[in-house]
């Protein structure tokens, strides 16, 4: 407020010094003509020459003092606008990584993006521009107006008639802007995301030769953005005219009737080019003020969307700081679990005991429970009824975080970002690490992808591309069970991560692990007995339930469903 207040002061400053020097000079000139032919008329001269450059050195002054408080103004304003758009962000990065999947489910990708980007840069022009302006602006009314009614308050009405219109029809012309601009960045959403999804299965656009119709849809696209751009392009073009005209009739209200004024006696020349002066200082403030209320309504509409996330609490949290060590078991017990909206449950009456040290298969068909089990055991969702034990402990009241660094987990759907293959084998481990380089050759060998790197003309410094889209689905996988590997940690979780590998790959694979399972507690989910047949304990899964369970050979005694599946698939492969 004090340097908006100084630097307002010093913008009405030269306006005064302009009427003082105008008229000063009018009243030498006259005394300039009286004295002609005379000695006196060179001391006029010079007389006047002075006063020119007095006020020529004022103004400059006041101009330099009014841009150094401008200066620190922005500063305050604008810098901390941008350090709690800075703060903003984080907080919304942080809040988002502690929601459940749940609420991924529910919200898409594009509308999460949005309001990180789009809503955060709207609160951060309400905090900054919006109330700058609007402190400017009435900072410049507190004071320049009273200076305005101290020269002539008849003609100060008159001048600051146009001025509301003004601010009132940038205020509408602005909303439909926005709303148009809105439509457009709405449409480029769209447009992108149909590009993206394009360039993403450009292979199957390829292999089904569709390209025609993609092209074909891409132009509706496209047509229907320059549609909206057009319309935005239309309303752009009156703005600026019309800013100007109304801009200009206030100067032409201010010329033509302090004319009328300077000739009853009332005003100087001088005071008329004040005014003049002063309505081109009030037009910007009074512009911007219908262009502030439109921020400030979108900025309250943001924040309102941001609140929306910010509020949602997260169903998993971290309940305590404790530090944890997995020493005996895991154990479910009276496990249901049913899915929002879902009316049927996903897992139903799940007793189980996983001992440290010993192997853990789970198989089923698609859409038994398999991966669901996975998820509750890494407790990325909680259990609807019953309780999961971690050493006679709840797990909702074990350290989480402590928790997570003992699990190395390989997924079904494999996630790898753009980045070296080496740095997404590290990805679970600190990059400080000790002999890291050697970490990751020594899990790319375990996973049985090693000899597949060093084909690769910059090997382990191979950059994979979005997605790992350089890479095989077998070897996406295969970087997956090295990632999980290369934390050496506790407990093993497979998640159905064999499906892409060949089986003389998996069986080598399946060797290494041996080694490493030893004192090592295991999950291991696939679709094929071959891969867990070696396992201390197996459960077969079927609607959520657990049908049977036990040994390889156990299982086999009960010519069951285990064994159905057992020969299917050994016919299978003599196939």
């Amino acid at each position: 407020m004090l340097f908006v207040i100084i630097s307002n002061l010093f913008s009405a400053f030269p306006a005064k010094a302009v009427s003082l020097a105008i008229d000063l000079l009018l009243d030498n000139l006259n005394t300039y003509k009286l004295f002609e032919s005379t000695n006196l008329q060179d001391a006029v001269s010079l007389n006047v020459t002075k006063v020119v450059l007095f006020f020529a050195v004022l103004i400059i002054a006041f101009a330099l003092i009014r841009g150094f408080f401008m200066f620190l103004m922005r500063q305050s304003i604008i810098v901390m606008s941008r350090l709690i758009e800075y703060d903003l962000k984080n907080e919304v990065f942080y809040h988002y990584q502690l929601l459940s999947p749940s609420f991924y489910r529910k919200n898409n990708t594009g509308d999460l993006m949005a309001r990180i980007s789009e809503d955060v840069s709207r609160v951060r022009m309400y905090i900054g521009p919006a109330i700058m302006y609007f402190t400017n602006l009435t900072a410049t009314f507190l004071v320049i107006i009273p200076i305005m009614f101290s020269v002539h308050a008849k003609l100060a009405i008159l001048v600051l008639l146009p001025l509301p219109i003004l601010s009132y029809a940038i205020f509408r012309i602005n909303n439909t802007i926005n709303k148009r601009s809105d439509a457009i960045q709405n449409q480029l959403s769209k447009l992108t995301g149909f590009a993206q999804e394009t360039f993403s299965g450009i292979r199957v656009i390829k292999a089904f030769g569709a390209e025609a119709n993609f092209r074909s849809d891409f132009e509706k696209e496209v047509n229907e953005y320059q549609k909206r751009s057009m319309s935005l392009a239309k309303v752009d073009a009156t703005f600026f005219p019309l800013m100007l005209f109304l801009t200009g009739l206030s100067t032409l209200i201010t010329v033509f009737l302090g004319g009328i004024f300077v000739l009853r006696g009332e005003i100087t020349i001088g005071n008329i080019t004040e005014f003049v002066i002063y309505v081109n200082l009030l037009t910007w403030p009074v512009a911007s003020l219908g262009w502030t209320s439109s921020l400030v309504q979108r900025a309250a509409a943001s924040q309102e969307r941001l609140n929306e996330f910010l509020h949602t609490q997260p169903e998993i949290v971290n309940p305590s700081n404790t530090p944890f060590h997995f020493q005996k078991q895991i154990e479910l017990k009276d496990v249901d679990f049913r899915y929002e909206g879902k009316n049927d449950y996903a897992l139903r009456d799940i007793n189980l005991t996983l001992q440290k040290g010993k192997t853990l298969a789970i198989l089923g068909t698609t859409g038994s429970g398999k991966s669901t089990l996975v998820q509750l055991l890494l407790r990325t969702m909680d259990v609807t009824n019953g309780s999961i034990c971690v050493d006679g402990k709840n797990i909702k009241e074990i350290n989480l975080i402590d928790y997570k660094s003992h699990i190395g987990y390989a997924p079904q759907d494999v996630f790898l970002f753009s980045d070296s293959i080496a740095n997404n084998i590290a990805f679970g481990v600190s990059q400080l690490a000790p002999d890291l380089n050697a970490k990751v050759e020594t899990a790319a060998k375990q996973a049985a992808l090693l000899s597949s790197i060093q084909e690769f003309p910059e090997g382990m410094n191979t950059m994979i591309g979005e997605r790992g889209v350089t890479l095989s689905g077998g070897q996406k996988q295969r970087v997956s069970i090295a990632r999980a590997l290369i934390k050496n940690p506790d407990l093993l979780i497979f998640d159905d991560c064999f499906s892409a590998v060949d089986t003389k790959t998996e069986s080598e694979i399946l060797i290494n692990l041996k080694q490493l399972m030893r004192n090592k507690t295991v999950v291991i989910i696939s679709h094929r007995v071959s891969t867990v047949k070696d396992a201390d304990h197996i459960i077969l899964l079927n609607q959520g339930e657990i049908i049977e369970q036990g040994t390889h050979d156990a299982l086999l005694l009960l010519n069951g469903s285990y064994t159905d599946l057992y020969q299917s698939q050994l016919l299978e492969e003599i196939d």
